[in-house]
């Protein structure tokens, strides 16, 4: 689990490709100051598994799924990735619950500065799950929607995550990951599972008790 706070911005040192699933070794000395290999390891916004590790750079493998459903394929040597260790039960929680499997993979159709703000409109699949003021995870982190469509979302970053992040440096046509609210999705689940389900005690449910 993440809170899709990034901690540092790490550089891609090597990839090693063999069809769709990658080895990668990235650069990152504060994430690597306590990892332990099997520790989880948030790559722009997908949760990945150490497998080795000094205290300069660490490795992780991507499996076809992950290839696939995310921009991890488009990483080249000396790309910049956004990077969060796995969140301590006792710490603050600064963003949003973030589970570091992404939904969608966004595309930045517009920017524009407004003042000191940077925004974007990204267009993905569907807004099913995005809420006007409410909280979704692009590259791993956790930003409010400031506008939403039938296409897309608009997210505004503040000069802080402009430069702590590799957000700031995003433009017109570049792709993200994208992660909707987890509670958002859970809600969606339960009420979509309630209305198909018969309610209060019947027939068929006695049956299966055993009655």
């Amino acid at each position: 689990m993440f809170t899709g706070i990034v901690e540092e911005k790490g550089k891609i040192e090597m990839i090693k490709q063999s069809n769709q699933a990658l080895q990668l070794k990235i650069q990152g000395e504060k994430v690597t100051e306590d990892v332990a290999i099997g520790d989880s390891i948030s790559v722009n916004g997908v949760c990945l598994t150490v497998t080795n590790f000094t205290k300069e750079w660490f490795t992780v493998d991507v499996i076809p799924e992950t290839f696939r459903s995310s921009s991890l394929s488009t990483l080249k040597a000396q790309s910049m990735v956004n990077l969060e260790r796995a969140m301590h039960a006792n710490g603050r929680f600064g963003g949003h619950f973030v589970s570091g499997h992404v939904d969608a993979v966004g595309t930045i159709e517009r920017t524009w500065i407004e003042d000191n703000a940077k925004y974007y409109y990204i267009t993905v699949p569907e807004t099913h799950y995005v809420t006007l003021k409410g909280s979704v995870a692009v590259d791993g982190t956790s930003l409010t929607v400031f506008g939403v469509d039938d296409n897309g979302f608009t997210i505004s970053l503040i000069p802080e995550t402009q430069a702590a992040t590799i957000l700031g440096d995003k433009k017109q046509g570049d792709i993200v990951n994208v992660e909707y609210d987890m509670l958002a999705k859970y809600m969606e689940r339960l009420l979509r599972s309630s209305h198909q389900q018969p309610q209060g005690i019947t027939e068929e449910k006695l049956t299966q008790l055993g009655f």
